[in-house]
């Protein structure tokens, strides 16, 4: 297929980008296709189930499932910024979007990542001050020091990910604006550009990894306190269920990083992979967690489950 792309001599304000997938995959773009569609369907349903149970249930209104909640609303921005342009791609070829749509889905995407792992990182505290300091838990996560967090989770997502809009608005384009790729992200579209994209390089990948590393960090501190908390208690069934608490927690937390630092390492130095995997595997890192969490929280967290066999029993029972 031939794809007519827009030529630009030089311009600080290019013509529309065009999507192109994943070279060297198009021939079975239809069927890569049809699991991140699913992938979405589940992200979209779960997510929403999530927010509507903990929104309308008060005795979901805790600090746990506050953060909950806030992760299921940025997993729905992050699904909703890639997966829909992704299958479209996918299934009806190679798209175009503008630059300001371009730089609008890449300020979703990576403040939406950003503000996953801080909202990972919030959820780690407050199991760590429900497990080692249990009679203070309400005083500490008062309801003003929740809303205090979720500010420093929004506004800390914002400062990280502006200046990015910034360095690739000051950059000139030219040449053919194809972006062999299923969303637009930062590096991918300074590639584009006739300058020298330095800065971009540095920033895109020093300011994220130090980003995520710090959180790492202090989810493996609040961990290790935790255990040690939970291997003082004096009853095996207290043990046990504090660590089926947890357990929830850190499936979603290794489900997210994972792959994207394996995806971040390998886009930096493995040059070596091919560049078709690179793509897939940024795609699986945007689309994965979002569908999964609700899974893992549905079935793990035992008042979410009760509370959504409640749901649909109710449901059920009304048809009837």
């Amino acid at each position: 297929m031939t794809i007519m792309a827009p030529f630009n001599l030089s311009s600080f304000n290019p013509g529309p980008f065009i999507l192109l997938g994943i070279p060297g995959l198009e021939q079975f773009h239809i069927w890569i296709g049809i699991p991140f569609f699913i992938f979405y369907l589940v992200a979209l349903i779960g997510n929403s189930v999530l927010l509507y149970l903990i929104f309308t249930e008060r005795s979901l209104h805790e600090p746990m499932f506050f953060f909950l909640s806030m992760l299921a609303a940025t997993d729905l921005i992050l699904s909703n910024a890639s997966v829909p342009k992704t299958f479209s791609v996918f299934w009806l070829g190679p798209q175009e979007i503008t630059f300001p749509g371009c730089l609008t889905q890449m300020f979703f995407l990576h403040s939406g990542f950003a503000m996953d792992s801080a909202i990972l990182l919030a959820m780690a505290f407050d199991r760590y001050v429900a497990i080692c300091f249990p009679l203070r838990y309400t005083s500490i996560l008062t309801r003003q020091i929740i809303m205090k967090i979720m500010m420093g989770i929004i506004s800390r997502s914002f400062c990280i990910v502006f200046p990015c809009v910034f360095l690739l608005k000051r950059l000139p384009f030219c040449g053919t604006l194809i972006i062999p790729h299923t969303y637009c992200e930062h590096i991918g579209i300074a590639r584009l550009a006739c300058a020298d994209i330095s800065i971009n390089i540095w920033y895109g990948f020093a300011v994220p990894i130090m980003t995520v590393t710090s959180d790492l960090v202090l989810i493996g501190i609040s961990y290790v306190l935790i255990l040690r908390a939970v291997f003082n208690l004096p009853s095996q069934d207290a043990r046990q269920k504090t660590l089926s608490t947890c357990g929830c927690h850190v499936c979603v937390i290794l489900m997210f990083y994972t792959p994207a630092i394996f995806s971040v390492l390998a886009h930096r130095f493995g040059h070596n992979i091919p560049h078709c995997f690179h793509i897939l595997f940024a795609n699986l890192y945007v689309s994965i967690p979002p569908a999964t969490n609700p899974i893992i929280y549905g079935v793990k967290t035992k008042q979410i489950r009760d509370k959504i066999k409640l749901l649909f029993s109710s449901k059920g029972s009304t048809r009837g």
